[in-house]
């Protein structure tokens, strides 16, 4: 099992196959689809792909999005970090992507702003790419202000799959400075 890094709180690690349940629980969840398109999963093999998917990630790519653990109890909270984005998006293609998905239940915890400041420390130190993008439906006011608080840029809205969304980006020289403010 890899960490890819911590927190006083957290452990975020490889999503393994053995997160199923985890996984299932996340994304069976309407309301934590409730701004991406509604698209729940409805089975745990359908867990088991998610799963495949991301692991597949870490292949290709080196780098996919990462398990949240709680460290006091080890519980899967959801899931953070990069996915290197292949398919064109708002005109944009090949970049690092940020995101988080959290279980209903740790919601308003901090932990998706804990998570996407370290995978953001993560894309510039470690993967030494020189930007970031994000996005958000323009409605889910909670993930556009976490992105706006780790210091990525709105950028513009765009159309995504007929949703209007808000487009984010940070540069390394800004992230740096949002840091050094911190």
């Amino acid at each position: 099992m890899k960490i890819f890094a911590e927190t006083e709180r957290l452990i975020l690690r490889e999503i393994l196959p053995t997160d199923i349940d985890g996984m299932f629980e996340l994304h069976s969840d309407i309301e934590v689809h409730r701004f991406l398109g509604n698209q729940t999963i409805t089975n745990k093999e359908q867990a088991k792909e998610l799963i495949k998917f991301v692991r597949q990630q870490y292949t290709d790519f080196g780098i996919g999005r990462w398990a949240i653990i709680d460290k006091k109890n080890n519980n899967f909270i959801g899931w953070t970090g990069l996915e290197f984005v292949t398919e064109q998006i708002n005109n944009h293609k090949n970049f690092y992507d940020l995101g988080y998905r959290l279980i209903k239940k740790y919601w308003g915890q901090g932990f998706a702003t804990e998570t996407a400041f370290v995978s953001l420390e993560y894309a510039f130190n470690k993967l030494n790419t020189d930007e970031v993008f994000a996005r958000a439906d323009s409605r889910n006011i909670g993930s556009n202000k976490i992105l706006d608080k780790v210091g990525l840029k709105f950028i513009e809205t765009f159309d995504f799959e007929g949703i209007e969304h808000n487009w984010y980006k940070v540069k390394r020289t800004e992230f740096e400075n949002k840091k050094s403010n911190r």
